[in-house]
């Protein structure tokens, strides 16, 4: 199963917001704080062009405002075209002023998130991760927790995106099988990712660059993203 990736970074977002639909202009006007601001435009730009490219359709302004992302009822994102569901499934994620959306077939569970390698405390890992998993990050060298923390909770957030349940279910309910992760690799490498969600087998990829690592879900088993490096465009 093919899926596509498009991603993109604050340098790219317009000053001007006429490419953004009337209920998402609505929606904008109502975030307060300009990093909440930045983060969802960024999202929805990211979303649009990925849609447009993966549609084959025009990418001006005039023609990004006919393609509007709204929350589902249980807030996974959804794109709608000229006001018409049925559109491609997607799924987005935005960290550290970098925006990423995956693009597949109609009916696809997909989830992708990002990440940041970043410190986390003894309590981070004992709350959100299984035994197995504290293990094998207890395991390694100190220098490599960090991005094998932001690995599996990336995965587990894709998981539970695809499974449209987000973080209201427990991170403990997703087992990472580290059988195959290949920790640590080469940098802008795609290598194969398994984890297991109320008994079922998801697969996807992962992915690391300097500091943000990348997941990728999805149900059927989706094909290997495109090796690429970070701002690169939507490729197959």
């Amino acid at each position: 199963m093919q899926v596509y990736w498009l991603e993109q970074n604050v340098a790219d977002l317009p000053a001007d917001d006429d490419w953004l639909g009337a209920a998402e202009a609505a929606h904008l006007s109502r975030l307060r704080f300009a990093k909440r601001r930045r983060d969802w435009r960024l999202g929805r730009w990211t979303a649009k062009h990925a849609l447009a490219q993966y549609l084959n359709l025009p990418s001006d302004h005039s023609a990004l405002s006919a393609i509007e992302i709204r929350p589902a009822a249980d807030g996974a994102p959804e794109a709608f075209l000229a006001n018409q569901p049925g559109a491609p499934s997607i799924s987005l994620s935005h960290r550290a002023g970098v925006a990423v959306c995956g693009v597949a077939r109609p009916g696809v569970a997909l989830g992708c998130d990002l990440e940041v390698a970043e410190p986390r405390s003894e309590a981070f890992t004992a709350d959100y991760f299984t035994p197995a998993e504290q293990a094998w990050v207890a395991q390694a060298a100190a220098a490599d927790r960090p991005a094998m923390l932001a690995l599996l909770w990336s995965a587990k957030e894709s998981v539970l995106k695809a499974q449209r349940v987000g973080l209201r279910a427990d991170t403990r309910s997703v087992a990472i099988d580290p059988a195959g992760l290949d920790f640590p690799t080469g940098e802008n490498q795609w290598r194969p990712l398994r984890a297991v969600h109320d008994g079922r087998m998801f697969h996807g990829w992962w992915q690391r660059s300097g500091l943000l690592v990348r997941t990728l879900i999805g149900e059927p088993a989706p094909d290997s993203p495109p090796r690429q490096s970070p701002g690169s465009r939507l490729a197959s």
